[in-house]
C-alpha cells in the first residue's frame, strides 16, 4: 500500500505494509532533542503549540511544503510498484509529483495497471470513474 494520506487508516483498516510518503500524525518529535511522542500525548499537551520538555516545538512526521519525501518510503514504494503483478491506483488524479509519477515504475501487463478516480484521466486504459467508496 502506497499512500499519501497521513491520517493512519490504511493501518487502521489492517493493511500491514503501508509505504506512507508524506508521513504520518501518529507519529511526532521534538524539533529540538527528536525526542519521540504519541499523537495522544501531543493533543494531550497545553499550550496550542505542544512543546517538549526541552523546549523544542513537537512536530508531526508529516512532509511540509518544500520538505522531501521520507527516502524509506520512496524506496520502498518504488520497489512494490515494480514488483507488483496488478496496480490498482484510487483516488488521486495523478497530477501531484513526485507521486503521480510513481506509476512509471510499473512492470507489469498494461492491462493489470487499473486506475479508480472520479473523473477519467487521459492515456489508461482500464478506468473505473466515479466515487471509489461506491465503486469498491
Amino acid at each position: 500500500m502506497v499512500t499519501q494520506n497521513i491520517d493512519g487508516l490504511h493501518q487502521a483498516a489492517g493493511s500491514k505494509n503501508v509505504f506512507e510518503l508524506h508521513g504520518t500524525v501518529k507519529r511526532n518529535h521534538c524539533t529540538r532533542c527528536g525526542e519521540r511522542y504519541t499523537l495522544g500525548e501531543v493533543l494531550r499537551q497545553k499550550p496550542r503549540v505542544p512543546r517538549c520538555g526541552c523546549g523544542g516545538v513537537i512536530k508531526p512526521d508529516v512532509v511540509l511544503y518544500g520538505e522531501s519525501l521520507p527516502t524509506a518510503a520512496v524506496d520502498g514504494a518504488v520497489e512494490a510498484i515494480s514488483k507488483a503483478d496488478m496496480l490498482i491506483v484510487g483516488g488521486t488524479s495523478l497530477t501531484v509529483y513526485p507521486a503521480a509519477g510513481f506509476v512509471r515504475f510499473f512492470r507489469g501487463s498494461p492491462e493489470n495497471l487499473i486506475v479508480i478516480n472520479k473523473t477519467k484521466i487521459d492515456g489508461f486504459v482500464n478506468q473505473l470513474n466515479g466515487k471509489i467508496g461506491e465503486l469498491l
